[in-house]
Parts: C-alpha cells; sequence; structure tokens
C-alpha cells in the first residue's frame, strides 16, 4: 500500500509542471517572452441587398428646380375709407428703429406722422397727396410660394397657375440660393398650368429638364419628386405610381397621376421626375384630412403639360378645340337600352345652338364612339381629345343613332374663355289634355303633360326609377331618342323597344341643375 503511493505525484508537484509547461508555450523560439491578449467576438455586419439610390437622378436634375415667390399688390385698408387712428399721442418718434410699433406706424401713418407733422385737416394715419393716387408704387407683399422648374436653357419655367394667378411680382430661387426675377408669359386654369420667364440680361443658360413620354409608365414604378414644402427649399421625396387617370372633380380635362411620394404645401408646380432623370408629372394637389401629406398626391401628366407649355411659350395663351355638345358617361344600363355592345363612349345629351356639333348635325341621344376612327372611353376621354385639336380642323365623329353607327363630318371650333361646352335646351309641346298616368304604373312613376314634355308626378320609393334617382318635377322630354308629349308617347316607344327585344329604355329628363338621360329597365308587366 506504501509502495504504489510512493510513486504518486503530489499536488504540488502536478501544479509546478503545469505552470512550467504553460510559461514554455508562451516562449518564442528565440527565448522572447510573447504577449497574451484575450480574444474578443467580431461586431455584428451584415451584408444588405443592392437596393437603387436615387442620388443619382437627384443630383442631376436638382439645379433644375426652383422655389417660386410670389408677390402681390396689397391695397392698405385706409386707401379706399376715411378710417384714421387719431390717437393724438406722442413719443412714437422716440422708438427705436427696430421697434415693432415704429414700422408699424411709418407703414400705415407715413414718416410725418411719426413726429405729429400732419397739416391741416390730417389725422394720424392718412398718407397725404404724395403717397396717393394713379403714381403710388405697388406696394407688394408675399402672398403665395411654391415650386417650378426649368423647361428650356434660356430661362422658361413651368409651375401651377394656382400658385401664380394673383400675383403682380414673381422671384424664383434656385438650388444654390441664386434668387432671379421672372415674368409671367402665360398660364391655363383649365389645366393648372402657368409658365414663368427668367429676365436675365447676360442670357445665362440654365440646366433643364424635359417631359417624358408617360404613356410608358406604369402602375407601381418608381417616382422621385423635387419641390419646395413648406418653404423649406429643394426637398427630395420618393415614391411611386399609385394609379393613372385619376378625376378629382377639378375640370373637364382631369387626368392625374396619383403617387405615394410625400408631398405637401408648397410642392405645387415641382416635377415628379422617373429615374431617367424626365418630368412625368407635375405637383398640383394632395388629399388630406390633416392638411398634410397622406401619401395620396396627384400630378398633372406629361402629356397633358407638354402641349400646354408649349402654347403658353409659344402665344401666352392657349387655343382648344370645340365641339359645343353637353355629354354624360354611358352606363351598362344605358348601353343596354340602345343597343350598344359596351358602356363605352359619351351619350349627347343636347348640342349647343350654334355649335360646331350641332352644324354638323349631331343629335340628343346620340353617343359619340369614335374620333377619327380612335374609340371613344368616356366623356373625359372626349373632351381631352376635342381639346387637343387645333380650331378650324376637320375631323370624323362616329356616332351611334337608331341602333347603328354613322360618320359625321365636323369642323372643330375654338373654345373661347370659360366657355362652357353645352348648354341645355328645352323642347316645346303641345298639352296634352287626356293625361294616363297608369299606362307607366309599371315602372314606378306616374305623369301629367305640360308644355315643356311630361312632369313626372309621384314616383315610387322602391322602384327602379327612384333608384336612378327620378324624383317629383322632373320633366321627361324624350325616351329611347324619340319626342314624347304623352302617357302613350312613352308607352308606344316601350312597346318598340321590347319587340327590339331591349330590356332597357332611355328617357331623357330635364331638372333644376340641368338634363341627363337615365335607362329604366322595362321588362316588368
Amino acid at each position: 500500500m506504501s509502495k504504489i503511493s510512493a510513486f504518486r505525484p503530489g499536488l504540488k508537484t502536478v501544479l509546478k509542471t503545469t505552470t512550467v509547461a504553460g510559461l514554455a508555450a508562451v516562449m518564442l523560439a528565440t527565448g522572447i517572452p510573447a504577449t497574451v491578449s484575450q480574444s474578443f467576438a467580431e461586431a455584428v455586419s451584415v451584408e444588405g441587398p443592392k437596393v437603387a439610390s436615387f442620388a443619382d437622378v437627384v443630383s442631376a436634375v436638382s439645379p433644375a428646380v426652383v422655389s417660386v415667390r410670389v408677390q402681390s399688390d396689397i391695397k392698405p385698408a385706409n386707401d379706399e375709407s376715411n378710417f384714421s387712428f387719431n390717437f393724438g399721442g406722442r413719443g412714437f418718434d422716440e422708438l427705436p428703429d427696430d421697434h415693432p410699433l415704429k414700422r408699424f406706424f411709418r407703414e400705415f401713418g407715413g414718416q410725418d406722422d411719426m413726429h405729429g407733422d400732419r397739416g391741416p385737416g390730417r389725422q394720424f394715419g392718412d398718407r397725404g397727396d404724395d403717397r396717393r393716387g394713379p403714381g403710388r408704387k405697388p406696394h407688394l407683399r408675399p402672398t403665395a410660394q411654391g415650386s417650378g422648374f426649368f423647361i428650356s436653357e434660356d430661362g422658361y419655367i413651368v409651375t401651377n397657375n394656382h400658385v401664380v394667378s394673383d400675383g403682380s411680382a414673381f422671384t424664383v430661387v434656385m438650388n444654390d440660393g441664386t434668387e432671379l426675377d421672372a415674368k409671367l408669359v402665360g398660364k391655363d386654369s383649365r389645366t393648372d398650368l402657368a409658365v414663368l420667364k427668367v429676365e436675365e440680361k447676360d442670357k445665362r443658360k440654365f440646366t433643364y429638364v424635359d417631359f417624358a413620354d408617360d404613356s410608358q409608365i406604369r402602375v407601381g414604378d418608381w417616382v422621385v419628386a423635387v419641390g419646395n414644402p413648406f418653404g423649406l427649399g429643394g426637398t427630395v421625396t420618393a415614391g411611386i405610381i399609385s394609379a393613372r387617370g385619376r378625376d378629382i372633380g377639378s375640370g373637364p380635362y382631369d387626368d392625374y397621376l396619383q403617387v405615394d411620394a410625400a408631398v405637401n404645401r408648397g410642392n405645387s408646380g415641382g416635377p415628379t421626375f422617373n429615374l431617367s432623370g424626365q418630368v412625368v408629372g407635375i405637383n398640383t394637389a394632395i388629399f388630406s384630412p390633416s392638411g398634410g401629406n397622406v401619401g395620396i398626391a396627384f400630378a398633372i401628366p406629361a402629356s397633358v403639360a407638354k402641349g400646354v407649355v408649349a402654347n403658353l411659350m409659344k402665344d401666352g395663351k392657349v387655343d382648344r378645340g370645340w365641339l359645343g355638345v353637353q355629354i354624360q358617361p354611358v352606363s351598362r344600363d344605358i348601353a343596354d337600352s340602345l343597343g350598344l355592345a359596351e358602356a363605352a363612349g359619351a351619350l349627347v345629351v343636347e348640342p349647343q345652338a350654334d355649335s360646331p356639333g350641332a352644324k354638323a348635325g349631331i343629335k340628343k341621344g346620340d353617343v359619340i364612339t369614335a374620333l377619327d376612327g380612335e374609340p371613344i372611353k368616356d366623356p373625359r376621354d372626349l373632351a381631352r381629345r376635342v381639346a387637343q385639336i387645333a380650331p378650324g380642323k376637320k375631323v370624323e365623329i362616329s356616332v351611334w343613332r337608331d341602333g347603328k353607327s354613322q360618320n359625321i363630318p365636323v369642323e372643330i371650333g375654338t373654345l373661347a374663355g370659360e366657355q362652357i361646352q353645352a348648354a341645355t335646351s328645352t323642347d316645346e309641346a303641345e298639352p296634352e289634355t287626356a293625361p294616363s298616368e297608369q299606362a307607366l304604373a309599371d315602372l314606378g312613376i306616374s305623369v301629367t303633360p305640360g308644355d315643356d314634355g311630361l312632369t313626372v308626378s309621384s314616383v315610387d320609393p322602391d322602384s327602379d326609377a327612384s333608384d336612378r334617382g327620378l324624383k317629383e318635377g322632373d320633366r321627361i322630354t324624350s325616351v329611347n331618342n324619340q319626342v314624347v308629349k304623352s302617357a302613350d308617347d312613352v308607352v308606344k316607344v316601350l312597346n318598340s323597344a321590347r319587340k327590339d327585344g331591349r330590356s332597357k329604355a332611355l328617357f331623357q329628363v330635364e331638372t333644376k341643375d340641368g338634363s341627363r338621360f337615365l335607362a329604366l329597365p322595362i321588362d316588368q308587366g
């Protein structure tokens, strides 16, 4: 037992041996001790996906984008009244020159008033003859600000009409802070576009951008908006095209691009670019319950702006083609009532007297289906395309009338000023002596004859007529484009439509808001 334990090393011996081995392990071959350092794990680093940057586009287009400052001639309140401050106090001249009160009374009372030298009959606040009258210089005050961009190297700038419409003086601020005076070349309220021209004596050449072919833009494409939100100066935001062809009720030529790039007050008139640095739209409106960006902005498409801007640069105004007809959409029910295969085109409610359309023979109840062979999608499509035609040009309009298509040659007129495209009319009719209300009971209406059509005397609230907006007091002037003077006339037209296999009839109705068409089902009874 003791013999065995004699060969077992003690604990102290083991520790000494281990220590010596450890020291030997950290000795270099030269016998010089090496430094021992503590080991740490590497910091987290993840290689992210390659995402396209907008920096190259922004760098290229930013010199072409400007801020637009607008000043207007604000007439002081006391210019047209006998109002006077008549304080009679003293000591205002002793106030510091930068004191708000001193600036206020110098502005509205004149410098002499500061010293109480009003002269006979003058009250504090009177400017005197030397500062009134036709020779008085305009009193310019900042009234608006927006954005714009150079569209040519010689200084033409595109912006919104609503930015500059009330302005008397205009200043553009470039991205490097340079301020330049500009003059208004022309504006167009229908498309909310305007053109300014920088007044440069040294014939400086400016960096400018061009319009894109927005027909190639797809929903989901990236876009970059550059502008002057809230007066902050050049600001860049990015997003996508959310939708095309938006109608926001601003006019007959609404065809907006909807984008979700952040657009705020002050961005109006600024460009929206594609990733090639071309202008696909001009920011003009936002939808915002709060007044700030909620990701819904609207831009005038380049295809609309290009022609308008060219006309404004050349003539300072826009001459548009004019057909002179009041039109409404063709619903599925209306298409069925007229025997049309699809719900497309523009239904003529009334041609305006002496208009190009009326002179060519277009009649109420016609459906305009094509212009020079190109199909018409809806009334907005027709309005835009007619507006783009040069006045005096002859075109061919295809209409659907009496169950068949026919072509009508028309010489396009000139749309003057804010002329309304059409006017409603009334059809004179002899009164019918024997009204027959029961004849239309199956449609949920009863009528009585009047001097200018059949007056709706009652409407069943549970009927299709009520659902489609027919109301008591409305006047029915025609059914399926045939003038009706009595309930019997209506019944004859309806019976004829049923024989032709139609399930609906087209009623022309006059209301206090104008004339319109509605399709009513006639297969009851």
